[in-house]
């Protein structure tokens, strides 16, 4: 199984798992730390994916917000890297997915997305969200499955087109992997 194939097959796996829509700051072991079981927001979903092919998107990101601060965006006016949260916001995460993956089309159309993308989404009012495109489909048939966290935990829906599109990656590690 490719790449792509193994993250899809990781973030299904987490939907098995009952997980609490939790936003909270935590002080978060480093490398390798993560937010209590149980609980989590969208990025986690993402982290948790990664992880279980053995990628610290936690280290990833804080060594790349270390060197490279400035070209993070500056929302939460930390003067700093922090590596309890900076992974777990999605600009962050669409900027270093910008940097280090590849920049895919963003489009309607359902045959561009496949398993293994990251999708990040505007919901209104400065809210963003982001998902996993696994290898499942709509009940028609015509749409890839997510798996995200919008509030009711880690969860398999028909999602792709429900917000608008802002991002849409692919991260292998190392980079370019197959």
């Amino acid at each position: 199984m490719n790449f792509a194939g193994k993250l899809s097959s990781a973030a299904i796996s987490l939907t098995k798992q009952e997980v609490v829509y939790d936003p909270a700051y935590y002080v978060l072991d480093y490398p390798g730390g993560d937010v209590p079981e149980g609980r989590g927001v969208c990025t986690d979903v993402v982290i948790r994916a990664y992880r279980r092919l053995g990628i610290d998107l936690q280290k990833e990101v804080h060594e790349d917000m270390t060197a490279c601060f400035n070209l993070y965006p500056k929302n939460w006016g930390l003067s700093k890297p922090d590596k309890n949260i900076d992974h777990r916001r999605v600009p962050n995460l669409m900027t270093f997915f910008s940097r280090h993956g590849e920049i895919r089309s963003i489009t309607n159309n359902a045959d561009e997305y496949s398993p293994g993308d990251i999708v990040c989404w505007d919901l209104g009012q400065g809210l963003t969200h982001i998902g996993i495109v696994v290898d499942k489909k709509s009940s028609d048939g015509k749409r890839p499955l997510i798996v995200h966290n919008i509030g009711g935990g880690q969860v398999l829906a028909d999602c792709l087109f429900r917000y608008t599109i802002i991002g849409h990656f692919k991260y292998t590690y190392p980079p370019g992997a197959k």
